[in-house]
């Protein structure tokens, strides 16, 4: 089964089942979201069978291929996954479908047929600026993009694809979002092609410096064989560092996000926060640690700095947002502070809670970005105030609402849970100081949660909203399997863990670090206690 290209298929047929979609008469936009979810879906049956196959003990690198794609200049198709890129795969293939379930009217040029009157606080969008085949077959060719961009083994391969996200994501933005939606889709696009154009630098002046050692190449594998000078490590790694920095986003280079956010439709943002801006904490593991072991090791003091400013910083933006869709965007800012700790703590559970921390943030948040979109399309305003008493009217609503939340802000027995612990515990072995600072991060996201569910699920029912439907059987389907995921891995995260740790351990081998000793009491010092 090794033998099979299974990576090249998975990022194929969504690619294919976008040009079926595309053809489609422009009369049948039904068909055009069937064939969609009916592409989503083979994908995610795919890639279960991919990932069933794959061996937690066997090679680094799995499902490989390689094939010459510019010899001249040394870049190659080359693919291939190890635990961290798999699990980030799967999310993918777990999220897509039910992103194109959820957004099953969002594309068209009539309100959703939830959507309640107009109250004095409810936001008018703009029609869709293009059909809802386009938009079907947009998320199908962000699939395959997703996909190549954790699959590549080959830095040039891995930056076609990193840059390549940004158009689908940017008509996505701009065609289908909120009242502000070309401006978020221009900011977005700037601040993406920003930190494009310096790793483009970087990927640069990674082939010249591995030329002048007499082997120009692109290869992972190779690369992480040679030997850079300091100065030349530091210059490279922050080229792709700030690259990452701005995708994941970590503070300061997090200001496109909130609008983002805001402005996707729920699908986009759903995608945007959840996958996209993985891409950035996965690019540290991938490539920042293994290729520059010194530049990180010298750096990593500093950019924890960040990190710990991005979680408290983050988790007090949330709470004084009145916005339901930035009040989540900022929440995420927090949570990348965390995984960013998790990633430059240099211990194995840090950096296994920090990948664990990616596909659990994927799933809360999503959930919690769907239920609101469900919410906003019903109350047709995204404004926290203008919501009261929900619960009363929508008890299955407010139920998931809560649910999403309690994960969000990483209750036990919730997947978040268990990442969040692993990353602080991993950090404080080596950084306690910073390790303590970001548990605050917790206490905090408990304030933004559960403030935002009291002031809109509970209390007096606001007069607008007694008409107000609950979740049809459509919406319940969307977040029950994210819901299912929390709870199962908040209980039992380790077929996740089985396979993400020896991946981890091989970033850690290049990065030269080992877990701290622990330290042990001396029987004299035992005795006198």
């Amino acid at each position: 089964m090794s033998s099979f290209p299974w990576l090249t298929t998975i990022g194929v047929v969504p690619l294919i089942g976008a040009l079926v979609v595309s053809a489609l008469p422009r009369n049948r936009p039904q068909l055009a979201k069937q064939v969609a979810l009916a592409v989503s879906l083979l994908v995610l049956v795919l890639t279960i069978v991919m990932c069933a196959g794959f061996e937690a003990k066997g090679p680094r690198f799995q499902f490989v291929q390689a094939h010459d794609w510019i010899p001249a200049f040394g870049a190659q198709y080359a693919v291939g996954v190890d635990g961290i890129a798999l699990v980030l795969i799967a999310l993918v293939a777990v999220l897509v479908p039910v992103v194109l379930l959820a957004s099953w009217y969002d594309a068209d040029p009539t309100p959703h047929p939830m959507a309640g009157e107009l109250t004095e606080g409810a936001e008018i969008v703009d029609p869709p600026k293009r059909g809802v085949k386009t938009f079907f077959a947009l998320m199908l060719v962000l699939e395959t993009m997703m996909i190549g961009v954790f699959a590549a083994t080959d830095v040039f391969l891995f930056y076609v694809f990193f840059e390549a996200m940004l158009i689908p994501m940017y008509f996505i933005i701009g065609s289908y979002g909120g009242p502000k939606r070309s401006y978020a889709a221009v900011k977005f696009l700037l601040y993406s092609l920003f930190g494009g154009l310096l790793m483009l630098a970087a990927v640069i002046g990674l082939y010249v410096a591995s030329a002048n050692q007499g082997l120009g190449t692109f290869s992972f594998d190779k690369l992480t064989q040679l030997e850079f000078s300091h100065s030349t490590q530091i210059w490279l790694f922050l080229g792709f560092f700030i690259a990452f920095a701005i995708k994941a986003p970590l503070f300061p280079f997090h200001t496109w996000l909130p609008d983002a956010g805001a402005e996707a439709p729920v699908g986009g943002a759903v995608l945007l926060v959840g996958v996209l801006d993985k891409v950035g904490t996965f690019g540290f593991l991938r490539y920042c640690l293994p290729l520059f072991p010194y530049a990180s090791r010298t750096l990593a003091p500093y950019i924890i700095v960040l990190c710990i400013i991005g979680v408290l910083y983050g988790a007090l933006l949330a709470m004084g947002q009145k916005d339901l869709k930035r009040l989540v965007s900022y929440t995420s800012i927090a949570h990348f502070g965390f995984i960013g700790l998790g990633c430059f703590a240099f211990t194995t559970q840090a950096a296994t809670g920090a990948v664990l921390y990616m596909v659990n943030h994927g799933l809360s948040t999503g959930a919690l970005f769907l239920v609101i979109g469900f919410l906003v399309a019903r109350g047709r305003s995204r404004l926290v105030g203008d919501y009261s008493g929900i619960a009363n009217v929508a008890p299955v609503l407010a139920g998931l609402f809560f649910v999403s939340g309690l994960s969000s802000l990483a209750l036990p027995g919730l997947s978040t849970f268990v990442s969040e612990f692993l990353v602080l515990v991993g950090s404080f072995t080596r950084y306690p100081v910073a390790a303590v600072l970001a548990t605050i991060g917790i206490i905090l996201a408990a304030l933004y949660i559960l403030l935002v569910f009291q002031r809109t699920m509970q209390g007096p029912l606001a007069a607008a909203y007694t008409q107000m439907r609950d979740l049809q059987f459509r919406e319940v389907l969307v977040v029950a399997p994210l819901i299912a995921l929390m709870l199962f891995l908040g209980f039992y995260p380790k077929p996740l863990t089985d396979v993400i740790t020896p991946a981890v351990n091989a970033t850690m081998q290049d990065v030269g670090v080992k877990d701290p000793a622990p330290t042990l009491l001396s029987h004299s010092t035992t005795q006198r206690r």
